[in-house]
Order: structure tokens, then sequence, then C-alpha cells
């Protein structure tokens, strides 16, 4: 990779109109948190919701004409095959797309929406590959691989221009990793016009694909991997790009699911966006980065947040899930004598702490003397945690 193919990339993106002007983010809430100088760059708001659309254009307008004619395919949970079907699209071929059954709805349906023809097969995406290749022998189409391939990885690395055209004192970068294609673009880029920059690569801890592939001197599969981070849930990184991955990133770290879930929290309450989980790997990795790095104090970092595609319905779950975990949605249990007022006691020194009840339960019969006790169990949110131990305490009585 050449910083002139990147620079050529760009520009064909640019006049075809491709991207959407995902402009650097500063975040104070980030900042003050590491005590750096934090960006976000928000590809969770690029056309078809994900950076994704960089590397499969770029792939597909350097077809020729029979490969073409001919159509393309992809196996993708879900952003890759929205950039392919989108690409395909724009071009006038057509584009069959294998998604694994567990793709979120929301990435099926967006993909069915430009016209691509979507087979859902296997429970991951290296089940859904196998199929996908199988299809290609089979019909003669062009296979747009999702990461492993130069001309998909030199499109992502588009991005690394635009950061750095922007913000071209950025010491730190911060990368998701799944497959890999984006972070073996961006940092070589990156690099290649500023070989000082470092990078920092960031995997979901159920599927660090790339850690095993470092540690082995080549792409090596797990055996097992689980994460919600669908997007980055690759069980090896590739081939193709390994070298560029192995010289590009200085520092590689992982998160768990709960800090995405977290990460999620953080995003909407403090800078009204959603991301989806592999989006926020980045941003989740925010807070290793002095333990991983050293001193980072005033430093200019840029965090990737590299897609946005997810079901609404899951969003509700994950931000509940974060609001239990940091005490501001709970529940508790009292036993209160069977005497007119008790509840009101209860619910009155709620209110006036500033709780709000979302769910009440009062079983009358918890008790084998039902004239004197009844069990209540009172589900309820809090402002900050300080306010959940305070309630709890006074409708205790203690």
């Amino acid at each position: 990779m050449v910083l002139e193919r990147f620079k050529k990339t760009k520009k064909m993106l640019d006049e075809a109109n491709v991207l959407y002007n995902t402009n650097l983010i500063y975040s104070d809430f980030f900042g003050k948190e590491i005590g750096a100088n934090v960006y976000l760059k928000p590809e969770n708001l690029q056309r078809t919701g994900s950076y994704k659309i960089r590397g499969s254009f770029n792939k597909i307008a350097n077809l020729n004409l029979d490969q073409k004619k001919a159509g393309v395919i992809a196996a993708s949970a879900g952003n890759h095959a929205q950039g392919v079907a989108f690409s395909a699209l724009a071009n006038n071929i057509p584009a069959t797309i294998v998604m694994p059954v567990t793709s979120p709805s929301i990435k099926r349906r967006n993909t069915e929406s430009y016209g691509a023809n979507v087979i859902l097969h296997g429970e991951n995406y290296d089940e859904a590959y196998v199929h996908a290749r199988n299809l290609e022998k089979e019909h003669g189409y062009t296979y747009v691989h999702a990461y492993d391939d130069i001309d998909v990885s030199i499109g992502q690395g588009s991005l690394a221009i635009e950061i750095l055209e922007e913000l071209p004192n950025a010491d730190i970068i911060l990368l998701p990793v799944g497959g890999g294609g984006l972070a073996a673009g961006v940092s070589t880029c990156a690099k290649l016009i500023n070989p000082n920059i470092k990078i920092v690569g960031v995997e979901p801890a159920g599927a660090s694909s790339l850690k095993i592939a470092l540690e082995k001197g080549e792409p090596h599969a797990l055996s097992t991997f689980s994460t919600i981070a669908d997007g980055a849930q690759v069980g090896k990184v590739g081939y193709n790009i390994f070298p560029y991955l192995r010289s590009g990133i200085d520092y590689l770290t992982s998160v768990d699911d709960e800090s995405l879930v977290d990460s999620l929290l953080d995003l909407i309450e403090h800078h009204k966006m959603i991301a989806e989980p592999s989006g926020l790997l980045s941003i989740a990795a925010l807070t290793q980065l002095a333990d991983l790095m050293g001193d980072i104090k005033n430093k200019t970092i840029v965090s990737v947040v590299s897609g946005g595609n997810i079901d609404p319905n899951t969003v509700s779950i994950y931000i509940q899930h974060a609001l239990r975990r940091r005490g501001r949605i709970f529940e508790f249990s009292l036993t209160l004598p069977q005497k007119p007022g008790a509840l009101a006691r209860v619910v009155e020194i709620i209110a006036k702490e500033g709780g709000n009840i979302i769910d009440i339960h009062h079983d009358h019969f918890a008790d084998i003397n039902i004239r004197s006790a009844a069990h209540v169990t009172i589900t309820l949110e809090v402002p900050e945690p300080a306010v959940k131990e305070k309630i709890i305490r006074l409708c205790s009585g203690k």
C-alpha cells in the first residue's frame, strides 16, 4: 500500500459523491475522563451507517466489465453487506449477500433496501463466509471480502486522510479490530502521512483474533468466540492484510461486553448519538490508554466510532443493563405492616428523594399471617447511585 493509492481512492470516492461528511467531534466528556483531548470520528453517521461503504465501493469500482456483468457476492454480519449492496446498486450490477441468521434485523432490512438478494445462512460470519464462497464458484460471482482484500482495506484507509486533514496534530488513533481491514488500511495510511502517530487496535475480549495471530506470527482461527460486538465477531484476521496489521498497530487491547454497554450509555447521554457495539470498541478502550501507553495527558486522540446499525429494541436492552450496572435502576424489597398508609409512606420517601417508580409488586400473601405483613418489591430509577443508598436506608427505617 502506497500513499498515492489512498489519495487516488479518496478522490474517486469524493467525485462519486459516495461519502457523507463525518467531521470530527470534540468530546469534553471523554476528554475530562482521561485527561486528554479526545475527538470522535463518527462513521456511525456515514452513508449505510458505517465506514464499510468506503472499501466495498473502491473494490467494485475497480472491477472489469465481465466481473460487473456477472455480479458480486459477499458474506457479512451486516455493515459490509450494506456497503456492498449500495455500491453494487450505484454501479448497476447485481449483488448477493450471505448474512448469518443472527444478524440484526435492521442490517438485513437495510441491505435488502439497496436491492441485494439476501441469503441467511450460518450462526456467525465464518459459516456465512463458507457458504458465500461456494455460491461464488457455482455462479461465477466476484467475491467482495469484508476485510481481507487490499482494495477494500485501501478504501477503508481513506478515513485516515480525512482525520489528518482535519486534525494534523493527532497523536493517537484508536481503531476497532474485527477482521482487520479497517485497522490495516487506516494504520498504514496514517503512518504514511505521519510516521510518528500511534495506532491502538481494540478487539472485543470475546473475539481477540489479532492477539492470537500476533502471538503465533500468522492468522490463527479461534476455537470459540462470542461477543455482542457482532461486527467484530471474526474468528480469524485476514492473511493478506496481516502484515499491515503487524507493522501498523503499535498497541493492542481488548474490552469486554459490559464496557461496551457502558460506553453506549455515555455516548447517548453526552453526545446524543447511538453506535453499535463494534463501533463502541474504541470508546470503551479510552480509559485503558494510560495503563497501555503511559502518560497521555494533553495528547490529541481520535476514537473511530465505526458503525451505528443496531436494532432499537437492542438499544433499549443495553441502556437498561447499563443503568442497572451503575445503580441508577434497581429494585429492593420491603416487608411492610398491614396498616393503612404504610406503602404511602414509602412512596412519599421515594418521591422526596427524586426516585421514579418503574414497577411495584405488592404481595399480600407473603406472610402466613396475612393481617400482619405484606411483601413489597419496588423497581426504581434514580439520578445517581448515592440516591439509591439513601432511599433504601430511609425506606428500611435505618
